[in-house]
């Protein structure tokens, strides 16, 4: 729907034609000081916001700050992180007040503001994925913005994003958003740790490689947020499968999106230009977070996979976990190394009967006519 190619320096992420649709993610730290929100500080940044709807931008909003919120409200210690209940009670009471305060502010810039809670499982199911992009596609249609936040009152520890940098990713996935704007309490990625003497703040990061990987540190400054510089390349990585930027930026600061985008302080995550546009299924499945096993493979097989093969039965090695027909499932080499993310089209039982048999020889095993491929190109994204 909109040209993603292009976004190539931050401030690219105002201009309209290359970024049409921008998400902004809010962390607690900046929303919440001392249990109580930062009205005037929040204030502000709406009138950013209200700023890029003027200049014909859709915008939705990524917003933590509902536990610190709630915490305060309800005198938790902890900021009502002390243990799950706690955090799940203070979500409840939090997200009331922020919602509401979002509300507030965006209407007295004349916008509307709607609020949707989401949970890891919205978008890894591929059915409720797809409702989700039709419940913000009609928002944005009808000139709403958007407050999103994952649903903390009901998540549990093992089904969680655990923090809003991934979330944000996942939402610009089913938004179809041309870039991610992450609001942190430091001013992007640097080569090493901020407080080290010479450290180099990176503007602009092609890939993420391990070598980028060795400079997350995971010191976050706020101890507030649950997200340090780790979950934001984690972010980074599930919006450059999918074709979108992604920038990193400093929220202590005043008018914080003018400072990323018109002063250039901030560290821009290039898409991968190499992804197909119309690939959305493929974008969801490079973005899952949980996948309930995985496949190894021999490098032959690998090698297959990288020229845009199926995943043949006699490439399989090994197999783990407890999947079924559809599941998504790790395609991984023999060091362990994610090859790429997959809907298998057998059970775990199936393919361990299959490992390393010529596809002639699964009518015999199986009992029936066996599908092309234990991975169907189709249904396959390189990671």
């Amino acid at each position: 729907m909109s040209n993603h190619s292009h976004i190539t320096c931050l401030a690219d992420l105002a201009d309209v034609a290359l970024c049409p649709r921008l998400i902004i993610k809010v962390g607690s730290a900046l929303l919440v000081d001392r249990g109580g929100a930062r009205r005037a500080w929040l204030d502000a940044l709406v009138a950013e916001i209200a700023a890029a709807k003027r200049r014909g931008q859709d915008v939705i909003v990524v917003s933590s700050g509902a536990i610190a919120l709630g915490a305060g409200t309800l005198g938790l210690d902890k900021g009502g992180r002390g243990c799950l209940a706690d955090a799940q009670a203070a979500a409840a009471v939090g997200q009331i007040a922020l919602s509401g305060l979002w509300a507030e502010l965006l209407g007295g810039h004349g916008l509307t503001a709607a609020q949707l809670l989401l949970t890891l499982e919205d978008l890894e199911d591929r059915r409720r994925y797809l409702n989700v992009t039709a419940t913000l596609t009609r928002l944005l249609d009808a000139g709403a913005v958007p407050v999103i936040n994952e649903n903390d009152s009901v998540a549990t520890q093992e089904i969680r994003f655990g923090d809003n940098d991934r979330l944000a990713a996942r939402v610009a996935q089913a938004a179809g958003a041309s870039a991610v704007l992450l609001l942190s309490d430091v001013d992007g990625l640097y080569d090493r740790h901020p407080s080290e003497p010479g450290a180099a703040l990176l503007p602009v990061v092609k890939g993420v490689t391990p070598e980028i990987r060795a400079m997350a540190s995971p010191l976050s400054g706020s101890g507030m947020g649950s997200g340090g510089m780790i979950s934001k390349l984690q972010a980074a990585e599930i919006a450059e499968i999918a074709g979108i930027a992604l920038a990193i930026g400093n929220g202590t600061k005043d008018q914080p999106i003018a400072r990323v985008i018109a002063q250039g302080i901030g560290t821009l995550f290039l898409p991968r230009t190499d992804r197909a546009r119309g690939r959305a299924r493929k974008a969801w499945l490079g973005g899952r977070l949980r996948l309930k096993g995985s496949l190894t493979i021999d490098a032959g097989a690998a090698k297959a996979l990288a020229q845009g093969s199926s995943l043949l039965a006699r490439g399989i090695t090994g197999i783990e976990g407890q999947f079924t027909r559809g599941d998504a499932v790790a395609i991984c080499d023999a060091a362990g190394a994610v090859l790429a993310h997959g809907l298998s089209e057998y059970d775990a039982g199936e393919c361990a009967a299959l490992v390393g048999r010529h596809s002639s020889e699964h009518a015999d095993i199986l009992g029936y006519a066996p599908r092309s491929a234990i991975v169907h190109r189709d249904q396959l994204v390189m990671v």
